[in-house]
């Protein structure tokens, strides 16, 4: 099994309630129920306020490296991801469990 870790932060001058951030939630909240290879899915928002935090997570679990694969490759994740392009940053981290 691996565990699928992404840390999102809003670009400068970039707001939770712009028009285009709330898509991206919405594109990234219906990932769960539409990628088979989704063993587990989680996103949301960071609730604290510090200056390290990120402002967005996704932590999720996919079988295997294939699987993994077919994910990222989704037509569903790459249409998110071209979204989140627009105004945030992100750090991935992807290991075994």
């Amino acid at each position: 099994m691996i565990r699928h870790l992404v840390l999102f932060k809003l670009n400068e001058g970039v707001d939770r309630d712009d028009p285009k951030v709330a898509a991206g939630v919405s594109a990234f909240e219906a990932l769960g129920e539409r990628i088979p290879e989704l063993a587990s899915w989680e996103c949301a928002w960071n609730i604290t306020d510090r200056p390290i935090a990120y402002d967005y997570a996704i932590n999720c679990t996919v079988a295997d490296t294939e699987a993994l694969r077919r994910y990222i490759e989704h037509p569903a994740h790459q249409a998110g991801v071209a979204l989140w392009k627009e105004f945030a940053t992100w750090v991935i981290a992807d290991y075994e469990i």
